[in-house]
């Protein structure tokens, strides 16, 4: 997005992870980090608000916000830690809609991170599947309210990414064992690997372009086929 001339609000409540995000990307760039946690409503109000003070307008929202919680099986699952990842990944997408669609321009865009988890179960990780099926309802409510007005609002579902939650994931599933796991992973996947984060973030750059002005409430997957069986 910043190399396509977009100004940055990056949010995060991970003080550390926001300098070094400043430090790799903002040098020359148009970027500006804000402290903010996406399960408090006041303070989703005031980083909407100070992306509005920087920039003078809200053209493009990404609602990419989540955690991945623990694993366990339903029967042994901790309430706490079930409340927990829908507060962030069902209640942060909710509070992001519910501040920025109001002050978004025109012609704007919303894309809200779902998952394959959105679209399939699997066994261990019901809070995860639970609140990225939740994401879908979520954007569909809003692109029926908010499209009338020309603000598009879709979902991406990625899938396995070799990132630092898929990495969890592994060794949830399998402690001690995460290198097995994600090799039965790539071998289910046709693409037979994991995902780059850049070919997720060419898909959110895509949607938030106005290559995609007709597009409204669909569900994108981005998965190497991991879905198509």
């Amino acid at each position: 997005m910043i190399a396509r001339g977009a100004r940055i609000i990056a949010v995060d409540r991970d003080k550390e992870a926001l300098q070094k995000l400043a430090t790799e990307l903002g040098h020359g760039l148009d970027l500006t980090a804000v402290e903010g946690d996406v399960t408090d409503e006041g303070s989703v109000a005031a980083f909407v608000a100070r992306a509005r003070e920087a920039t003078g307008r809200i053209d493009i929202f990404f609602s990419n916000a989540g955690i991945e919680g623990p694993v366990h099986p339903i029967a042994e699952y901790p309430l706490a830690d079930f409340r927990g990842v829908l507060d962030v990944n069902v209640g942060g997408v909710f509070l992001g809609l519910k501040h920025v669609i109001p002050v978004i321009g025109g012609g704007g865009a919303v894309i809200n991170t779902s998952s394959v988890a959105g679209l399939t179960g699997t066994a261990g990780i019901c809070a995860y599947n639970a609140s990225k099926q939740a994401v879908i309802g979520l954007t569909r409510s809003a692109a029926a309210e908010w499209g009338g007005r020309g603000i598009r609002v879709n979902s991406i579902h990625p899938g396995p990414i070799a990132f630092r939650m898929m990495a969890s994931l592994e060794e949830g599933l399998s402690p001690g064992k995460a290198t097995e796991v994600r090799a039965q992973f790539s071998a289910m996947i046709p693409a037979l690997r994991f995902g780059a984060p850049e070919e997720g973030a060419a898909l959110v750059a895509f949607l938030a372009s106005e290559d995609a002005h007709y597009i409204h409430s669909a569900v994108f997957v981005v998965d190497g086929g991991f879905t198509a069986s």
